[in-house]
């Protein structure tokens, strides 16, 4: 049993680490031509701006392979039942675990994500943005 823990664990990370390095690809839109620009714009409401962009991003680009669904235990944001006991803790916990990795009752989080080019600030900004999606 625990080979299989360990052998599913590994190819988590593997496939973290994979998803992280596309997010240099992934950076820019392409660019809007003059004619584009001075289209109309539609009248439906757009959705409002997400006040901490670096964390949504950071999320969508690494954490949302495993929080989305949670897998390997991740909590999925936005589930308050599944937060609220990781958020009692302490935000000084929470990004310890998303920096450093944690391997707890529930599952495991692997450091950063799985994404060792992820910077602090990103990782601590992304755990800031699912808090919030989960108070």
């Amino acid at each position: 049993m625990k080979q299989i823990i360990l052998v599913l664990t590994a190819t988590t990370a593997l496939l973290l680490a994979a998803c992280g390095q596309q997010e240099e690809t992934a950076q820019s839109a392409p660019p809007v031509s003059p004619t584009e620009s001075a289209a109309p714009q539609a009248t439906a409401a757009a959705p409002e701006a997400p006040a901490n962009a670096a964390g949504k991003k950071t999320y969508g680009m690494t954490c949302a392979m495993c929080h989305a669904s949670g897998a390997a235990g991740a909590p999925i944001p936005g589930n308050k039942e599944e937060w609220a006991p990781r958020i009692a803790q302490g935000m000084d916990v929470l990004y310890k675990h998303a920096i450093e990795g944690y391997t707890g009752e529930k599952g495991m989080m692997p450091a950063k994500g799985g994404n060792p080019s992820l910077s602090d600030e990103n990782t601590m900004a992304a755990v800031d943005y699912m808090v919030d999606l989960s108070r």
